[in-house]
């Protein structure tokens, strides 16, 4: 899996656990390990300018993603995945450390983070959460996602509760 981070926030971040989640989740829904992603993290400003851009929307939003390949889960165990390109993930710590710190179960800003992380790699393999199943669907193969690799890297305490709209 080729994953690019480049962090061009001026916020210090952990780059590696960012790198880490998405290869796990890319892994866990099984992408063609030479597919390739790309991560930035942004400041409030350009994140705001993206969301007018793309969305319409006024404000700082805390992640995006842009498709490029529409790469897919494979439908069956057996079938093999296409190899392509996933697209970006834009993260900003600023939005993602004032949602950790008003969540329910609050976390740091590198725990919200690493949950955006996993929400945009689903959102570049087609998941979304417009309707209730499809929120459902996305936000509980999220949470399966992060608690699996929490798991495994051994990290205690409960993971971050959703709180990406």
């Amino acid at each position: 899996m080729s994953i690019d981070v480049n962090n061009e926030s001026g916020t210090e971040v952990d780059e590696q656990a960012i790198l880490d989640v998405a290869r796990y989740a890319l892994a866990r829904m099984r992408i063609h390990p030479l597919s390739e992603l790309s991560v930035i993290v942004v400041d409030e400003e350009a994140m705001e300018q993206l969301h007018i851009q793309w969305m319409d929307l006024p404000g700082p939003t805390d992640v995006m993603s842009f498709p490029m390949d529409e790469l897919r889960p494979p439908a069956k165990d057996d079938e093999e995945p296409p190899q392509g390109l996933l697209g970006d993930i834009v993260l900003c710590p600023e939005v993602a450390e004032k949602q950790g710190a008003e969540a329910p179960t609050q976390h740091s800003m590198d725990e919200e983070l690493q949950l955006l992380t996993v929400h945009g790699v689903l959102h570049l393999l087609g998941y979304d959460h417009e309707e209730a199943d499809e929120k459902a669907e996305m936000f509980g193969l999220q949470a399966a996602i992060v608690d699996g690799w929490r798991a495994e890297k051994g990290l205690t305490g409960p993971s971050p509760a959703p709180t990406v709209s």
